[in-house]
């Protein structure tokens, strides 16, 4: 059975590269009908924090991406241990003896002597706990007595190989009680049976490591698959200085779940023609690691822009638009009612959900503005402006409360008298009475919103404007 896993750390909020990569495996996981796991390796006891653990469950949900089974790490320690000592009793791990200054010194000579960085110990074979003079025991490494290369079979890149001897005696936990990353890794995977490791391309470096552990156990090895990196536009791998990198924060500015999730499924995966869309059980379909790439994907903001902007035009309902709408809105600030009308006028025009409160001043808010900007074209004359405003409002005295909230029927109380005076010279001043800007939605459309009381109010005031204008 197909068995994945991913395994953040809970050290920062979710980065939307992790994200990036559980969706890879959730993908693969789900169209082949296995187990997705999610593990928390949190044995990094002093960077990892419990509302780190929390945004990523919380965001993860968010985004759709759904587990199978859960682990944390700090849960498994006695685990680990037992493991590690097994190593240890058959000679296939060391305590090495070298202090922190002496291994720093050695790495300095090696760099200094453009040789690869790595530690053979020297005290590998001779069995003792603690360094010379007594103390402390050292860490715990592999004995790595490989000779030759190292070799993998990578889903996405082909063979990758290693010159084993270049990885030295490396490094498998600080104590028995504080295991490092590859050693749990190895053993998690063993223990969850994953069949498929599937990670970022920043991990190819520890896999070889992973691989000398497995065969000193004499486990059967997963298959890997390395994902290319998300980059930003300068091609470097995406950082702060990029822009926003935490997935809550494309929740915070707007970013739709489904839209966020069909554009990172779209970074360094082709469907293999040019769809652009696609639902979640759309892609759990088409996707396989064959058609994944090499080469880093750029994380393309704009395009992340459109296609969430599509979302909010064609793709999901409107009903879901408006649950989704209110976490950005407070009731006291617009009526429900408002805020759906709203809605059904400004959709169109959004490409993020939070830009709802930018358009929101226009229907919440009576405007403030120049008289000159009711002036069509600054042609018209006050007298006109004037008399266009007084007939309009006098027909809309006369048209029903209930009229309101139907715009076509607006749009046919006040359209005959607009044909007949000039469609311009009589709604550029009304829609500009009504949104005091140069460019807004039509007069019908704002009408429609904010209701007959308001928009009488609105064409009250440009009237009054009117006069001191005048003056």
């Amino acid at each position: 059975m197909i068995r994945t896993r991913m395994a953040p750390s809970p050290t920062g909020l979710l980065h939307v590269g992790t994200a990036h990569t559980a969706l890879f495996n959730y993908l693969f996981t789900r169209h082949h009908g296995g187990v997705f796991v999610l593990r928390i390796e949190d044995t990094d006891i002093e960077r990892s924090r419990k509302e780190f653990e929390d945004d990523i469950l919380e965001h993860l949900t968010w985004l759709g991406i759904a587990w199978d089974e859960f682990y944390r790490q700090s849960d498994r320690l006695q685990l680990y241990k037992t493991y590690l000592e097994q190593l240890l009793s058959e000679g296939k791990a060391f305590y090495c003896a070298h202090t922190k200054e002496e291994l720093e010194m050695e790495h300095k000579g090696q760099l200094d002597a453009k040789e690869p960085p790595r530690h053979i110990c020297a005290h590998r074979n001779e069995g003792r706990p603690a360094r010379q003079g007594g103390g402390e025991a050292g860490i715990i490494r592999l004995k790595n007595d490989l000779s030759g290369t190292i070799s993998f079979l990578d889903v996405i890149r082909g063979d990758i190989s290693v010159n084993a001897e270049l990885l030295g005696d490396f490094s498998l936990a600080r104590t028995v009680d504080t295991p490092l990353y590859n050693f749990t890794a190895v053993i998690d995977d063993h223990e969850m049976h994953i069949s498929h490791v599937i990670r970022g391309e920043d991990h190819i470096p520890n896999t070889p490591k992973q691989l000398l552990i497995q065969q000193a156990f004499g486990w059967e090895s997963p298959r890997y698959a390395h994902l290319p990196l998300l980059l930003g536009s300068d091609r470097s791998k995406l950082s702060k200085r990029h822009g926003a990198t935490a997935v809550r924060d494309y929740k915070a500015m707007g970013y739709i779940p489904e839209a966020l999730v069909n554009f990172l499924a779209l970074l360094g995966w082709n469907p293999g023609d040019t769809r652009e869309l696609f639902t979640m059980q759309e892609l759990i379909k088409e996707f396989s690691l064959e058609k994944v790439q090499k080469a880093g994907a750029i994380f393309n903001e704009e395009k992340l822009r459109w296609i969430n902007q599509q979302y909010i035009m064609k793709v999901i309902s409107f009903d879901d638009l408006l649950i989704q709408i209110k976490s950005f809105v407070s009731e006291s600030t617009i009526s429900p009612d408002t805020l759906k009308r709203m809605l059904q006028v400004e959709q169109p025009r959004m490409a993020k959900l939070s830009d709802i409160l930018d358009m929101m001043p226009l229907y919440a808010e009576d405007p403030i503005y120049n008289a000159q900007l009711l002036s069509w074209k600054g042609t018209q004359d006050i007298a006109s402006i004037a008399e266009h405003l007084s007939s309009v409002r006098n027909i809309l005295c006369d048209t029903p409360e209930q009229d309101f909230i139907d715009k076509g029927k607006l749009q046919n109380a006040i359209e005959p008298y607009a044909a007949e005076k000039g469609k311009g010279d009589v709604l550029w001043p009304l829609r500009a009475a009504l949104s005091g800007k140069k460019t807004s939605p039509g007069p019908f459309e704002i009408m429609y919103v904010i209701g007959k009381e308001a928009t009488l109010r609105r064409i009250d005031k440009a009237l009054e404007l009117i006069e001191k204008w005048k003056m």
